[in-house]
């Protein structure tokens, strides 16, 4: 790894802090990734907190670092979580990191962050690779406003629902999926969202055989009804269009015009207020204030 000069002034803004949680995005499939930041933070804190102790120990070992390690996962979460805690109250530094990206992102991290934050203990953030950021700068699909639902149910119920709740989304939307769910997921999307809906498959991010496909959700399925998923993917799915002015009944109507509309139909009042703050996209309680004024 290429050595970075620094001045006096970085090496001091990058001294290790007792006490301090330190969140250590690790590669998501190219080791050259990890930076020099990095690299330093995890020779010097006091011991380390990891998803998976025996990969996080490939990657120490490649490093040359040898640090005492704890397991802290989702299913150990609530009890280590603390111990961890008591330990950076004392005094120690750690750091944490997953298997592969940015800590507390989908990831059980978030909660010993929250508990950090309760308890007053500092935590800093080492920024790295995160594979849904990556996968949305190669989508080519719009990029200034999105949103991360990570992984969906495993629940063909429970999926969707949280599917039909994001018909209407407008933001492009970042999922994470597991190969063997990939093919129902895609089925749910298409049902849901439409099949001329433009989505991204990135799978093998930053490695040699990173694979990008940019298609319709219909092309999609019909690609992995006939080829085998194969590894984790992140799936960046087009936001709903906008529906166009002309297409709205109301667009030409005030809102007690609107309102009225659907009373003339037979909804109560408030029914109506409801109705109408749906269709404009808006809490009903502005047009609730609207009506009384």
């Amino acid at each position: 790894m290429s050595s970075i000069k620094s001045t006096n002034t970085d090496y001091e803004k990058n001294k290790i802090e007792k006490g301090t949680l330190y969140l250590v995005a690790t590669p998501i499939g190219n080791l050259a990734d990890l930076s020099e930041r990095a690299v330093k933070v995890l020779s010097e804190v006091d011991f380390i907190a990891a998803e998976d102790t025996r990969n996080s120990l490939k990657l120490l070992s490649y490093l040359g670092i040898s640090k005492p390690m704890v397991s802290y996962f989702e299913h150990n979460k609530r009890e280590r979580g603390q111990i961890i805690v008591d330990r950076l109250k004392s005094g120690e530094a750690c750091a944490l990191i997953t298997d592969a990206g940015t800590p507390a992102i989908s990831d059980p991290g978030e909660d010993i962050v929250a508990l950090c934050a309760e308890q007053g203990v500092a935590v800093s953030s080492i920024p790295g690779a995160c594979a849904g950021i990556v996968a949305l700068t190669l989508s080519g699909l719009p990029t200034g406003r999105f949103c991360f639902e990570g992984f969906l149910s495993a629940n063909k119920g429970e999926r969707r629902e949280r599917l039909s709740e994001l018909e209407g989304e407008k933001r492009t939307m970042i999922f994470h999926e597991a190969p063997h769910k990939l093919r129902a997921t895609l089925e749910d999307m298409k049902n849901t969202f439409g099949s001329d809906r433009r989505i991204s498959l990135c799978r093998e991010l930053t490695k040699r055989n990173e694979e990008v496909l940019r298609l319709t959700l219909s092309e999609a399925v019909a690609h992995y009804e006939a080829n085998d998923p194969r590894g984790e993917y992140v799936i960046i799915v087009e936001g709903a269009r906008k529906e166009a002015k002309a297409d709205l009944f109301w667009q030409d109507m005030s809102i007690e015009q609107h309102v009225d509309f659907y009373v003339g139909g037979g909804l109560s009042k408030m029914d109506a207020i409801k109705a109408c703050a749906k269709d404009r996209g808006v809490h009903k309680s502005i047009i609730y204030k609207e009506i009384c004024n």
